[in-house]
């Protein structure tokens, strides 16, 4: 079987076909938002954002406004609506100012006076463009649109008529572009001499600015502006006459002819409808309004937004993806805005951006399930040779996987099999049983030392090394080597009485020697960069493993070293066997033995045993052999587990000179 292509995978492992499907997948679910009604407002909103970002201004400016406003009602001193000879007036001083086109943003589609009605007719002409307006009823088979016009008598003396009606967003922001052939716009911009095409079916209204962005002066100015303004200000320019209210221009109070605009978002000021009719005139004029484009446009872009991810995140998730990601982000949005503003056309990049987080997203919650995966079978793996402390602790911190070590006070202990050379070789032609049979010892003294909270070190054959306060604090740490090995020697017992119960009097039978020794080691990461164990190292470590060989020579089972001895002598009834020359000093080092828990020490039995051990010792020292003889044939009577370590001192009481 071929191994599979690495260029054909993901970091992880993953075919690499399946990471782009992934993104593919996810396009296709982001696709039906690209129709959601509800999605599209939030990219009208970005739009709005973007929009007003170093926006296109003409230069100058085509129109000018003349605002109905409050400073103009305090100085014309009537109540609204004015009289229609006062905007007859108007007429006339802005034709006598050298106004191109006069357009009131304001509906005429009732009579009021006779005289006012006359006068005002006779100002008009075919220079003056009236406001008309598209009602829309809602009826049970359909929709009603009904056309509001000037009243006939205004129409009859040459006024045009041009639809000033806009269709606000869902949100009611105004965005959209009048598309009527005969709008306000466009008739003022076909009177002015500049006739222009409808823009396409969705175009955008390219703000230029917040309100009293246009040159605008007050409506009494207007009527004298010899008296108020420069002379020449109205000279072939396009004149828009409408309301304009400071106090209707509040985002929290609606008002008449008054719109929420891009610059609304910045400003929280709403925009007169007179200006929203000027911008349109100029966006006309100048083609700077917005073509969105085709939805298939976005499908596309949304597609190859999520695959773009797909192949920045091929090798799993990192910091440099969480910095590929912004990188995408941004520049999704800035490409937005570029093509916003040197092509004026909106490619909304709000799907694109989903898409491809949501394909950064999923990728970073599959890694991170994978990992969550990975770091359990590792710890499952890892459990059957570490503490599953030291498991939990790595898997915490990985760090801690490196080289170096730092210096602690361990419990460090050796525990090898006796007579397993013989058995080795008595099975030399069944390996297969001789490692059954190693696994089933290994098996039960691993799990008293994990039982513990110990760290098993490594296998040596049938040798055992563990230790205890390290990777994690363990302030009782000698007491639990020592109840470590009394589990270990229950453990060898129960395993011969069941191999015994298996295989009769021909099945083999274990026994052990433990050493344990406490002290001050080095412990960590201890190899080369390829591999390395986490291991101990020190005198301590040495002293541990010549008391495990002591072991034989005395025909103990368990011998502690003088620091272990002295921290769980409060725990135990202990013997010493002798004393030994340890690496370093001077004196000799007493090594002890277990006798008994310390809930015997009372029994009468183990208080004769103590005593009469500690006058066999001191006998034997003092050369006094007949005495020393004597009280270890008493003590090999009242411990027959010891039968063996009194023999090995009759044979030292045996070579003693008097």
């Amino acid at each position: 079987m071929n191994a599979p292509n690495p260029a054909m995978q993901t970091q992880t492992g993953e075919p690499l076909w399946r990471h782009f499907v992934m993104a593919g997948l996810i396009a296709v679910l982001l696709i039906p938002l690209v129709f959601f009604p509800p999605f599209a407002l939030i990219e009208a909103r970005l739009f709005d954002v973007l929009s007003i970002i170093d926006p296109p201004r003409p230069n100058p400016y085509g129109v000018e406004v003349v605002a109905i406003d409050e400073p103009s009602f305090s100085e014309i001193g009537q109540r609204w609506p004015w009289s229609r000879a006062l905007h007859a007036e108007l007429i006339e001083r802005l034709r006598a100012a050298g106004a191109k086109i006069i357009a009131f943003d304001i509906i005429f589609s009732e009579p009021s006076t006779e005289e006012a009605d006359k006068r005002f007719a006779a100002a008009l002409g075919p220079d003056v463009v009236l406001a008309s307006d598209d009602v829309m009823t809602k009826l049970d088979h359909g929709i009603q649109i009904t056309r509001v016009n000037p009243i006939d008598p205004f129409l009859d003396a040459g006024a045009v008529p041009g639809v000033a009606s806009v269709d606000p967003d869902g949100d009611v922001y105004l965005r959209r572009m009048p598309l009527q052939p005969d709008g306000f716009a466009a008739e003022i911009l076909r009177l002015a001499g500049e006739p222009v095409q409808p823009p396409p079916d969705g175009a955008l209204i390219q703000h230029f600015g917040p309100t009293r962005t246009y040159p605008t002066v007050s409506y009494y100015q207007a009527l004298d502006p010899e008296e108020f303004l420069q002379p020449g200000r109205f000279k072939d320019k396009i004149v828009l006459v409408g309301l304009s209210l400071k106090a209707a221009t509040s985002a929290d109070a609606g008002a008449p002819d008054t719109f929420p605009t891009a610059y609304t978002l910045t400003t929280r000021e709403l925009t007169a409808g007179v200006e929203v009719q000027a911008t349109i005139v100029d966006n006309l004029r100048h083609n700077l309004f917005v073509i969105p484009v085709p939805r298939i446009a976005v499908m596309a872009l949304l597609i190859a937004a999520a695959f773009l991810a797909a192949a920045m995140s091929v090798h799993g998730v990192s910091w440099r993806t969480g910095f590929a990601a912004l990188f995408v982000v941004v520049f999704l949005i800035a490409g937005a805005w570029l093509v916003l503003r040197i092509e004026r056309v909106w490619m909304p990049p709000v799907l694109p951006v989903a898409a491809a987080l949501a394909v950064f997203g999923t990728r970073f919650g599959l890694d991170y399930a994978r990992e969550r995966q990975l770091r359990h079978a590792v710890s499952e793996a890892f459990s059957r040779y570490l503490s599953p402390d030291l498991v939990a602790k790595l898997a915490r911190d990985p760090s801690a996987l490196k080289l170096g070590g730092e210096r602690r006070n361990l419990s460090v202990l050796f525990c090898d099999v006796r007579g397993f050379t013989t058995l080795s070789e008595k099975l030399k032609d069944e390996p297969e049983r001789l490692t059954t049979l190693i696994n089933r010892l290994l098996d039960p003294l691993s799990e008293a030392v994990l039982a513990e909270g110990g760290t098993i070190d490594k296998y040596m054959g049938d040798c055992i090394m563990a230790f205890w306060n390290a990777p994690l604090p363990s302030p009782d740490h000698p007491q639990r080597a020592v109840r470590a090995a009394m589990r270990m020697m229950e453990a060898v017992n129960a395993l011969n009485v069941t191999l015994r119960q298996e295989e009769g009097d021909n099945a083999p039978t274990f026994a052990v020697g433990v050493g344990i020794n406490t002290g001050d080691c080095v412990v960590g990461n201890v190899g080369s960069r390829w591999r390395y164990d986490y291991s101990v190292l020190g005198d301590t470590v040495n002293l541990a493993s010549r008391l495990e060989s002591l072991s034989k020579e005395y025909r103990v089972s368990l011998i502690l070293g003088p620091a272990t001895a002295q921290a769980v002598r409060d725990n135990y009834v202990l013997i010493e066997l002798d004393r030994i020359a340890v690496r370093g000093r001077a004196t000799e080092s007493a090594i002890f033995t277990v006798v008994a828990p310390a809930s015997q020490r009372q029994d009468p039995t183990i208080a004769e045993l103590t005593t009469a051990h500690a006058k066999a010792l001191e006998s034997i020292r003092k050369g006094q052999r007949n005495e020393a003889l004597t009280l270890v044939v008493r003590c090999q009577s009242l411990a027959p587990s010891l039968a063996g370590y009194y023999r090995t001192l009759m044979h030292k009481i045996a070579e003693i000179q008097e």
